[in-house]
This record gives structure tokens, C-alpha cells and sequence, in this order.
């Protein structure tokens, strides 16, 4: 192995990985979502962001779709017969 390696005639090139990187998100989460994925990581021993990218990633790669159940629509106020 040389001592010192001239590297001013390498030729440049992309990063492979690059479009494998993370990107940086805002998301605000409920407190209790935050706990519990906190706890799930001491537990793991990983960090908890990387493990909700883990959860997520299995959402993704188990195409798993969102069930979202809205309250139905307020009822007026009043006594039934009140509206007659």
C-alpha cells in the first residue's frame, strides 16, 4: 500500500445510492403515537425514527391501504320533534 495516493486524475462520478437516500419530513404526530414508538425502539434498540420508517416501509412493501371511518354527520340539536 502507497503512503500517499494522487487522486487528482480520477474521474468523478455520481453516487449510486443517492437516489436510495432518505428525505427529511415535517409530521406532527400525536403524543401517544410518539410514545409507543419510543418505547417499541429502546426496546429494539434502534431509534424511533427508524423504526417508524420501518413500519412504514412494511405498509408499503404489504401495500396496505388506510381505513379511515369518519363520525357520521352531527345530528341537530333539539328534541326529534322539534324539526316538524
Amino acid at each position: 500500500m502507497k503512503a500517499e495516493y494522487d487522486l487528482s486524475k480520477m474521474k468523478s462520478r455520481r453516487n449510486p445510492y443517492a437516489t436510495k437516500l432518505k428525505k427529511s419530513v415535517t409530521m406532527r404526530l400525536s403524543e401517544d403515537v410518539v410514545q409507543y414508538f419510543k418505547g417499541m425502539a429502546v426496546e429494539a434498540g434502534v431509534p424511533y425514527q427508524s423504526l417508524i420508517n420501518l413500519y412504514l416501509r412494511d405498509c408499503l412493501a404489504q401495500n396496505r391501504k388506510v381505513e379511515i371511518k369518519w363520525p357520521s354527520a352531527a345530528q341537530p340539536c333539539g328534541p326529534p320533534d322539534a324539526a316538524r
